[in-house]
């Protein structure tokens, strides 16, 4: 535009000059001994702007002679540039192609040649990053070292190795570090947005809900998360808060919350509870409520199914209420029939209990359906539902055989008695401790004495010394297992080797 601009001033002055000369006719006389030159006006005008002409052209050359070496130098550093730039863009599609070790490779040279700032900090960012994707540490934060030191003195490039060294660091749970070097890009700008969010992550990891809170409403006022993504961390930051709060604080805490956040299940749950420990149990209630008024969540129904008797008339008649518009939902019907048991209406609560099972056998369900009839004393029915909701809940799987070792010999083991075989014994009342039941068979159950064994040769044996020869008999017992004609040659009582 300024090229066209000029050119047409250029035009107009020479047919200006034109109009003129064409207008003023005369001549020019130069004296200048012994010369004496005679020109028309036209021409001495026309010689002069020749002359300009040539004298611009004379200074142009000179000057494009003398400025070789700086134009050499330029090219130099501009043909360094473009090829420093081809190959980190080279290095950068490497990284997000996910082939590491061909990056890193372009990057090392690239940083070793190099001597842009601007490319020494990217340069470094990218080895850094290719290096913490294979794992290698050390490397990447030698690699961020380089590109830190090249950003010393650059606001800008600070700020993006801060926000690069930060992503890295949470990556591996360094929550503590990566705030440390997010928290002055958030305080100086609060329009950094990926530096909000990585913030918010950082907090996140250290459970700090209150930053958590309030960071995500301020990405949801940007439009930097959706409401998809937000409603889970407000959930999560507000329920622990409330819990935090406890009775005392719960006022303040709830206020801040909007009404479509107060009925998320999370902070419905946390703040009911929170009421409840306070001692307010209808407006427990009501928090529930209000949440299931807009979804019946299982969570929210098996808390509003837990009350005193006192208020289960009022939460039966908002449970019909919603039951009249989902009338198969399963977990409704067991908080009906679980609150019918809390307020002793038997009839109605296994009617509503049999009807939940009917679309959903469970658990809980069949353990309810159980102490329902454990109260009405009807133990059969008791026993089924409960062995149900033991097998609802999941069964052992069957036990393995050995394949290593072959079952053991026990039936020399004489801590197995043998039931059938014993004579009915009647209970006799005696001072004498009680006696292990592998020596049921030697001591009488009234005396404390020995009795006589099926082995006539022991009988003596005992009787001179029946505790020490108590003790004695567990070290001479038969090893199970163990073939007994193997041990023939074993000392007999307590006659030790």
């Amino acid at each position: 535009m300024r090229t066209w601009f000029w050119t047409l001033i250029v035009l107009a002055l020479a047919v200006a000059l034109g109009v003129v000369l064409k207008e003023h006719s005369g001549n020019v006389l130069i004296v200048a001994q012994p010369w004496r030159i005679e020109l028309s006006l036209t021409l001495a005008v026309l010689l002069l702007v020749a002359a300009f002409v040539v004298f611009y052209i004379v200074l142009r050359v000179l000057a494009w002679f003398s400025s070789g070496p700086e134009r050499f130098r330029s090219w130099r550093g501009s043909r360094a540039r473009k090829r420093d730039h081809e190959q980190l863009e080279k290095g950068w599609l490497l990284v997000l192609e996910g082939r590491y070790a061909q990056a890193e490779q372009e990057l090392s040279r690239l940083l070793a040649r190099t001597r842009s700032v601007n490319t020494r900090v990217l340069a470094g960012l990218a080895l850094a990053r290719a290096c913490h994707h294979e794992g290698e540490i050390a490397r990447r934060d030698e690699a961020l070292g380089l590109a830190q030191a090249a950003a010393a003195k650059d606001g800008r490039l600070k700020e993006a190795w801060a926000t690069a060294a930060a992503e890295m660091y949470l990556d591996q749970n360094r929550a503590q570090e990566a705030l440390g070097l997010l928290q002055p890009l958030h305080d100086g700008s609060a329009k950094h947005v990926n530096a909000t969010r990585l913030l918010l992550k950082a907090h996140q990891q250290l459970g700090n809900f209150d930053q958590v809170f309030e960071l995500t409403r301020q990405l949801m006022r940007r439009g930097a998360i959706d409401r998809a993504q937000a409603m889970p961390l407000i959930a999560l930051s507000a329920s622990e808060r409330l819990r935090a709060a406890g009775p005392d604080g719960f006022r303040t805490i709830w206020g801040e919350l909007k009404g479509d956040e107060k009925t998320l299940p999370e902070i419905a749950l946390a703040a009911a509870h929170v009421r409840q420990l306070g001692g307010h149990d209808e407006e427990a209630g009501k928090i529930l409520e209000s949440a299931l008024s807009v979804q019946l969540d299982a969570r929210l129904l098996a808390a509003y199914a837990q009350c005193s008797p006192e208020l289960v008339s009022r939460r039966i008649n908002k449970a019909e209420v919603w039951l009249k518009t989902n009338p198969d939902d399963a977990a409704l019907l067991t908080t009906l029939g679980q609150l019918c048991l809390t307020g002793q209406l038997w009839g109605p609560g296994e009617r509503y209990l049999q009807r939940s099972m009917s679309i959903r056998s469970d658990a809980r369900i069949h353990a309810l359906l159980g102490s329902l009839y454990d109260r009405l004393g009807r133990t059969d029915d008791a026993m089924t539902h409960w062995r149900q909701a033991s097998g609802v809940a999941g069964a052992l799987p069957p036990l393995q055989a050995s394949t290593v070792l072959p079952p053991a010999d026990t039936r020399a083991d004489p801590s197995l008695v043998d039931v059938d075989n014993l004579e009915s014994i009647e209970p006799a009342v005696s001072d004498a401790p009680p006696v292990a039941a592998s020596a049921a068979d030697y001591f009488d159950d009234t005396a404390a004495t020995v009795t006589q064994p099926a082995e006539a040769g022991k009988s003596s044996r005992y009787a001179q010394n029946p505790v020490g020869d108590f003790d004695e008999y567990f070290d001479s017992a038969p090893i199970p297992g163990v073939d007994v004609s193997q041990t023939s040659d074993r000392p007999k009582g307590g006659e030790h080797r």
